[in-house]
């Protein structure tokens, strides 16, 4: 089956493509959601002063308001009803998944299947509007302590502002799944990088400016464009990077007829996790850092004002706390993605088993010993790769949009979706051939 697949794969062309008119539908509604989504990061908050607001927020557009403006995909810049984005959601999906870890009634839940997944989807859901009402809140809060930035201050404005961000990040929430159902690729990690895509000119124009004016000598800026392309390259490669586990079957009778054994090849991925866990750790990052930076003005706590010094973009604490939680996220969401004891019952029950290794336990042992020693090197990989822009920032003052968090989620998102779009061609493939195979069998009737 392995090399049937790769030789469908092998023969896709545009010709496939064009016949493939379900997958053409998708490929328009996905567009058409990410065209509705980025129209929205244009639709202002009510009761702001667009110019007091954009000189505020270019006060501390350098900090953590950058970074949450790089996921916003510049809504922040304009204080945009998408001006949370999903953070919150994925702020609450992390917690979710924790808590199923400790919880029995979760982890029932998980294993009860689509049913399951939706109740747990709805608890998510819940979470995610409790953290949403919370940051819109200081945000509203923080935008009325800037100086002439809120024409009317008072709790109508605040009511308003919490309605306007939840109402938007709830859209953003239901828009994500209906492009992972009925679009291509996943719809929140879609979003997501649609908006690092909508920024990358306009980070582009600025480096080059940076240049010109002689900000950034201009050997710095061939540092830059080269080191783009070492980290894609490194993106792609580790991404591709597989620990493939030799698998034999013995022989076995069916009959009277006796089947030789077969050889097949369990594949570990080097970084199974993929971006969730720079996703994950930037959004817990952003989570109390945001609410800090817009209330840290004059007259603010001292407390606040140290908290917001020391997260920020390129401080040792900053990168210290965002490289930790990588990798406790990159173990943390591989042992829940991919279940060592489980793989191993399956081998068990189909007959398969490793050389050298009993089936059972000792199989289930040998697989956590090996996706252990993987996940440590693309844990590794991963905070070098996020841990590059930090650099950047600090060092060269060049834009946080250039540099490895960016560039990882582009590649990993636009391989994923290259990828889903190569199995419906597959699919497409083989649905053509089973019809042509149904042909010749009635033509020889």
């Amino acid at each position: 089956m392995a090399s049937a697949a790769e030789q469908l794969a092998r023969n896709l062309s545009f010709a496939t493509f064009s016949k493939a008119k379900a997958l053409q539908q998708r490929i328009w509604f996905t567009l058409g959601a990410l065209l509705v989504y980025r129209l929205g990061t244009f639709v202002p908050v009510p009761g702001i002063d667009p110019d007091a607001y954009a000189a505020t927020f270019q006060q501390a557009s350098q900090g953590v308001i950058g970074m949450f403006n790089m996921f916003s995909g510049g809504a922040v810049e304009r204080m945009a009803i998408f001006a949370l984005n999903l953070i919150p959601y994925i702020t609450a999906s992390i917690i979710i998944q924790v808590i199923a870890t400790a919880s029995p009634r979760l982890e029932a839940l998980r294993k009860e299947g689509e049913s399951g997944r939706r109740k747990i989807n709805q608890y998510t859901r819940y979470l995610a509007v409790v953290f949403c009402t919370v940051q819109a809140y200081g945000i509203a809060v923080g935008l009325e302590s800037s100086q002439g930035v809120v024409l009317n201050p008072g709790w109508f404005f605040r009511l308003s502002t919490v309605v306007t961000l939840v109402g938007g990040t709830m859209f953003l929430m239901w828009l994500g799944e209906q492009i992972t159902s009925r679009g291509v690729g996943n719809g929140i990690s879609l979003i997501i990088f649609a908006g690092i895509v909508a920024n990358l000119p306009t980070t582009i124009v600025q480096t080059l400016e940076l240049s010109r004016t002689g900000a950034l000598p201009v050997i710095a800026l061939f540092g830059l464009l080269i080191l783009a392309i070492v980290v894609i390259a490194a993106i792609v490669f580790f991404e591709r990077a597989q620990r493939r586990l030799l698998i034999q079957y013995p022989k076995r009778q069916v009959g009277n007829k006796m089947f030789q054994g077969d050889t097949s090849h369990l594949p570990l991925k080097l970084n199974t996790s993929g971006v969730i866990p720079v996703i994950f750790a930037s959004s817990l990052l952003l989570l109390p850092a945001t609410i800090a930076s817009f209330t840290a003005q004059a007259g603010s706590p001292g407390w606040l004002t140290y908290i917001t010094a020391s997260l920020g973009r390129g401080q040792p604490l900053y990168m210290v706390i965002q490289a930790a939680l990588i990798i406790f996220f990159a173990f943390f969401y591989t042992a829940i993605v991919f279940n060592p004891t489980e793989t191993a019952d399956n081998l068990k029950r189909s007959g398969g088993f490793i050389p050298g290794v009993r089936p059972g336990e000792r199989t289930a042992q040998h697989i956590d010993y090996v996706l252990t020693r993987i996940t440590l090197v693309g844990a590794i990989y991963l905070t070098v790769i996020a841990l590059i822009p930090e650099l950047l920032v600090s060092q060269l003052a060049v834009s946080q949009f250039i540099g490895g968090t960016s560039l990882l989620i582009m590649v990993t998102v636009t391989l994923d979706t290259i990828s889903q779009i190569q199995s419906h061609l597959i699919a497409q493939q083989y649905e053509g051939l089973v019809k042509k195979s149904r042909l010749g069998g009635g033509k020889r009737r």
